[in-house]
């Protein structure tokens, strides 16, 4: 068992996912069907901040575990078990979503507690102590999700909820910790596209599951499910063939990766994630009921969903190269502009819609490269 020097990291020979944290990743497909459900049974405001209180212990779980094995040699037995107990954790969180805020508070809380302060073991195991995000975030965040988890009704909320925030500000807090740290550049990239994956793949799933129950399968079902996956096909487009080379180029590049690392991958890929989420529950009723109009609260998830994920890449081009995105400004837009349509049209052509808007915005990119390319402009920045 090696714990990767925090200074060459990064110059240790290419690091590869192992397939116990692919494992891991299985509980994490779960996890994020339980906050679409959630999301699902109550879209309004408070139904989606609440949502979102659930999903950030659970995102970062993953994160927690995936940046913790890039620093670490973990394809050994001690920290293979390891995984495997966080990742039986992360599905008691999953398991405790549905009544997180009624009788499974304590599930919730206590799992998550148990998750920060073995990652902190972890990472810690062979070396001293010190003020680090892992053991802050595990002596902050941890109990607070845990007494959160004691108390009821609002309280419980407000308690998860600063919980949240002290996991999302922390790696800023610490920047000066962890500056020199040197991460493994295929590894990292990798992962986090393998969460937008999942994320994408509960969306299908979540797309697929009200036509398979249906006895009578209609046209208009068909439809829809054929919109939803040509929807979810062009956001994964966007993704991977325009965005993840160039996260892994700037995260080789950069002198401070752990910048990228914060705000690229740690945060935006939260926005990604929430975005697909948020579109997923939309699109789920569409396929219920294809020939009905959407109501204005799951309009505006779905397109405001879509508009999300597409609007996060400014973020992440900002970070990388001091640049945005022009077309995917313009979908961005232009989906939270037909977003009103939604509620006056049928769902099957509210989706048909903005799935065109998305592979509007793949055609408009792929020619903006083709001349960026042609010019000799082609590089990762360029996309």
């Amino acid at each position: 068992m090696t714990l990767l020097p925090t200074d060459t990291a990064g110059e240790v020979g290419e690091k590869r996912v192992t397939w116990a944290e692919l494992f891991f990743d299985l509980v994490f497909v779960f996890a994020i069907t339980q906050v679409s459900a959630l999301l699902h049974a109550d879209h309004s405001w408070s139904g989606m901040g609440r949502a979102l209180v659930v999903l950030v212990p659970m995102y970062w779980a993953w994160v927690g575990t995936s940046i913790n094995a890039n620093l670490r040699d973990v394809d050994n037995p001690l920290d293979r078990t390891a995984i495997f107990a966080i990742a039986l954790l992360s599905l008691f969180l999953a398991l405790a979503t549905p009544d997180a805020y009624e009788s499974r508070g304590l599930l919730f809380g206590a799992s998550y507690l148990a998750i920060r302060l073995i990652l902190a073991g972890l990472f810690f195991h062979g070396r001293r102590w010190s003020v680090h995000p892992f053991a802050v975030s595990a002596f902050t965040a941890g109990p607070l999700v845990l007494v959160g988890g004691l108390v009821h009704g609002q309280a419980r909320v407000a308690l998860w909820a600063v919980a949240g925030l002290c996991d999302l500000s922390i790696p800023t807090l610490l920047r000066a910790r962890v500056r020199s740290t040197r991460f493994h550049t295929a590894h990292l990239p990798e992962r986090y596209g393998v969460l937008v994956l999942i994320a994408l793949g509960e969306s299908i799933v979540a797309t697929g599951a009200p036509a398979a129950s249906t006895p009578d399968l209609s046209a208009g079902m068909v439809g829809a499910v054929s919109a939803a996956f040509v929807l979810a096909c062009g956001l994964g487009w966007v993704y991977f063939v325009f965005a993840s080379n160039a996260m892994q180029h700037a995260l080789e590049i950069a002198p401070v990766q752990s910048v990228i690392v914060r705000h690229v991958l740690s945060w935006a890929h939260l926005a990604f994630v929430g975005g697909i989420i948020c579109m997923a529950a939309g699109m789920t009723e569409v396929v219920a009921h294809p020939g009905d109009a959407l109501s204005a609260d799951l309009a505006g998830l779905m397109f405001g969903g879509v508009a999300l994920y597409l609007a996060t890449f400014n973020y992440t081009r900002w970070q990388m190269f001091r640049l945005w995105s022009p077309t995917r400004t313009a979908g961005a837009v232009g989906a939270v502009v037909l977003a009103p349509i939604a509620t006056q049209v049928p769902g099957l052509a509210a989706l048909s819609l903005l799935a065109a808007v998305v592979a509007g915005v793949n055609l408009w990119e792929h020619r903006r490269f083709l001349a960026a390319t042609a010019a000799g402009r082609g590089g990762p920045g360029e996309r």
